[in-house]
């Protein structure tokens, strides 16, 4: 689920540069209030402005709504993983999966002595 949710975020992240990218500033306004052709566009003659600014509204908030969402499950894995660590309870769970981790040891026999023999 954390993955979906982080595939969202990244994708709302991404539209939302592009929209804000997309957009005119303010400085645009008065050049085309002087007859640049605002009742030929796409979006009617109110323009693009009232279009874009509520798509680039619903995003913003969706991306913030994933961000929390992100937050929250970030704070929950930490809080998990702080409280096994400091508790010290060594679980069977826990056993099994460091000897499935950890490679086994090879027995020898003990050397009689440090020097090795001469064959």
């Amino acid at each position: 689920m954390e993955t979906i949710i982080l595939a969202v975020h990244v994708l709302l992240s991404v539209a939302l540069i592009g929209l804000v990218m997309i957009q005119q500033g303010k400085g645009a306004e008065a050049g085309a209030s002087f007859g640049g052709g605002a009742s030929q566009t796409i979006f009617g003659s109110t323009g693009n402005t009232s279009f874009l600014g509520r798509i680039t509204a619903i995003i913003a908030a969706l991306f913030f709504a994933t961000s929390l969402t992100l937050a929250v499950y970030a704070s929950q894995k930490a809080k998990s993983t702080s409280s096994a660590a400091t508790s010290g309870i060594v679980t069977e769970q826990a056993i099994e999966e460091s000897k499935s981790t950890l490679p086994a040891l090879e027995e020898s026999a003990p050397a009689d002595s440090d020097v090795p023999a001469d064959q």
